[in-house]
């Protein structure tokens, strides 16, 4: 996960070329393993949006929902890799169908929270995301790195 001030930009996918673009917020780069499952939602949700990781103007720490910021969540399978002599293995990894399925509810109930906060609406963030299972490429701007890994 990473907190940035400027604008990280992300294309969909080679073949899409769209491009999504935020402003200050939060980079969530999210992964699922074998054992994962929908009740584990709710609380990565809330954590990922009550953390206290951006940095205001007067150098205080606030949490996403407090900024306000903006949201892009990125699927990164690869944060699942081990590494196996020279090589990487992803043995770790939920089977893809279940893991679109896991990033899915993930994406909506970012949406709904983010809708649910009123400094937010009123601040007019945007939830943008990638899409599950397919190549991406991602630029970032960023006043870091700030770069933390949590795991649920």
């Amino acid at each position: 996960m990473a907190c940035f001030s400027l604008k990280p930009s992300l294309v969909m996918s080679q073949h899409m070329m769209s491009r999504c673009l935020i402003q200050r917020g939060l980079v969530i780069y999210i992964c699922f393993f074998k054992g994962a499952s929908e009740e584990l939602i709710p609380k990565m949700v809330n954590t990922l949006l009550n953390v206290k990781l951006s940095e205001t103007e007067s150098g205080k720490y606030v949490s996403l929902l407090d900024l306000p910021g903006d949201l892009l969540i990125i699927p990164q399978a690869t944060l699942g890799g081990r590494l196996k002599g020279r090589n990487m293995q992803y043995h770790s990894n939920i089977e893809k169908e279940k893991g679109m399925e896991l990033y899915s509810h993930f994406v909506t109930l970012c949406e709904k929270e983010l809708a649910a906060n009123t400094k937010c609406v009123e601040a007019g963030v945007v939830v943008k995301y990638g899409t599950y299972g397919n190549r991406q490429v991602l630029k970032l701007d960023t006043n870091g790195p700030f770069t933390h890994m949590i795991e649920f």
